[in-house]
């Protein structure tokens, strides 16, 4: 009974924001999400992370970095439903616009394997469709939902946005297996890499240890296949910008190991420039670094004076 309620709720919450329009549901739910995010408890992650990786930042900043994280967020599901609606190349107004597209134009006529690295940034559910618009139709990793009739009405929203069905892995060792095998296949996979993974590699972010996901530099080294860093930058509500940077240059040292490392890193020191350029686009709400690394007096092991 209680998913059959939680499901109608959210059935009606998006049904409330789909009849709204795009710019007035992006505006109804970032300013909700605005007003009452930073009051509750999840917030102080992200006052504690804030206080870690950006110390120079004082309070009122921080604050007004968890207002702007809550307000993307609102926006964010706000704008679930008007994904597959929303018009390429607008001159003003809801739809969205690409910077780079000549690297998405020139790895769709290649063709073959390729990762798409991005993070929670701006609207990421904006990743897939508007990377298919360049002809790549990736597949992703996915996180199910608790309740599965809500998990089936995100599936359905992700399945409009793109025009088309998707291979959809589950995290775990099994859609880590598929997703290797779609790739070998010739296929694209989009992974958002700036989440916790405990058994993951020790990499750094914010010069902090950050247990950081492998299956990327793993795929990548393997089978030596373009990795294409992009994210979605919010312009407006609704308005948004598909940003492309070149490929990365994968390390080659002949030691799989420490290129995994370094390429892994790579990745992390990328994101981390692109946080640093807008801080409240990220989702500070997650537990990234180890709750030890909060500790005053906390250091890493090369930061240790002799």
């Amino acid at each position: 009974m209680a998913q059959l309620l939680e499901a109608a709720a959210v059935r009606l919450l998006l049904g409330l924001f789909r009849r709204l329009g795009p710019v007035r549901a992006s505006n109804l739910g970032g300013g909700l999400c605005r007003l009452i995010g930073p009051a509750l408890p999840v917030s102080r992650v992200a006052h504690a992370n804030l206080r870690l990786a950006m110390p120079e930042l004082d309070a009122a900043a921080r604050a007004r970095i968890v207002r702007g994280v809550w307000e993307n967020l609102g926006r964010t599901v706000a704008e679930f439903p008007h994904l597959g609606s929303l018009r390429y190349g607008t001159p003003a107004g809801p739809g969205w616009v690409v910077e780079g597209a000549e690297i998405l134009l020139a790895q769709a006529e290649r063709g073959g394997a390729v990762l798409f690295a991005s993070g929670h940034i701006g609207n990421w559910e904006m990743l897939p469709p508007a990377v298919a618009h360049h002809g790549i139709r990736f597949a992703s990793f996915y996180r199910a939902a608790g309740n599965p009739l809500v998990d089936a009405m995100i599936g359905d929203l992700r399945r409009a946005a793109m025009g088309a069905p998707v291979p959809l892995f589950a995290k775990g060792a099994r859609g880590a297996r598929a997703a290797l095998a779609h790739v070998m296949r010739g296929g694209a996979l989009g992974m958002l890499v700036d989440q916790k993974m405990n058994d993951g590699l020790r990499a750094t972010l914010f010069g902090h240890a950050a247990m950081t996901a492998t299956a990327l530099a793993a795929m990548a080294l393997r089978l030596r296949c373009p990795v294409i860093p992009g994210r979605i930058e919010r312009i407006g509500p609704a308005r948004l910008r598909l940003v492309v940077e070149p490929p990365l240059v994968l390390p080659d040292s002949g030691d799989r190991a420490a290129d995994q490392a370094a390429l892994t890193q790579q990745v992390n020191d990328l994101l981390e420039r692109w946080i640093r350029a807008r801080p409240d686009a990220w989702l500070w709400l997650h537990r990234r670094w180890p709750k030890d690394a909060h500790r005053p007096g906390h250091t890493l092991p090369n930061e240790a004076d002799p």
